[in-house]
């Protein structure tokens, strides 16, 4: 699939750090309960790490207990799905530049409106606050 944005692994490797290369071009994931963004709790707007396209909003995120940011929804036209390579999961890449998100499951019984969960790294991510933006609107975890 072609993206909007293009580079090289040499061109990713000049504006990604190891571990974001190794996440978002190499498909890896970092351990639960590391990630910065885990337990964030700002309001604002969560932003591919590769090429910056906004991804999620604070009010898309919620605690789910899974050791990874998660969000039950995207911003419109974000975030595309495949399946993975073993065809067990769904992976989620950003719809600008193909970076590997984490992944996306349903019907874990999540109080959410979409009953999904999107397990995304946090290092796949940067953050940009926005005080219009609600944070953390849903406040419970797994039933």
């Amino acid at each position: 699939m072609s993206h909007a944005v293009n580079k090289s692994d040499t061109e990713w490797q000049a504006v990604l750090n190891k571990e974001q290369f190794r996440v978002l071009r190499q498909k890896g994931t970092e351990y639960p309960g590391t990630g910065e963004y885990n337990k964030h709790k700002e309001a604002g707007v969560y932003k591919c790490a590769g090429c910056a396209a906004p991804l999620y909003t604070s009010a898309h995120k919620f605690d789910s207990g899974c050791g990874w940011p998660a969000f039950f929804d995207t911003v419109p036209g974000a975030v595309d799905r495949h399946s993975d390579a073993d065809g067990r999961r769904i992976e989620i890449v950003c719809h600008n530049c193909g970076g590997h998100l984490g992944h996306v499951f349903k019907g874990e019984r999540y109080p959410t409106p979409t009953d999904e969960r999107h397990c995304v790294n946090s290092v796949s991510l940067t953050f940009t606050e926005d005080k219009s933006i609600p944070a953390d609107t849903i406040k419970s975890s797994r039933h």
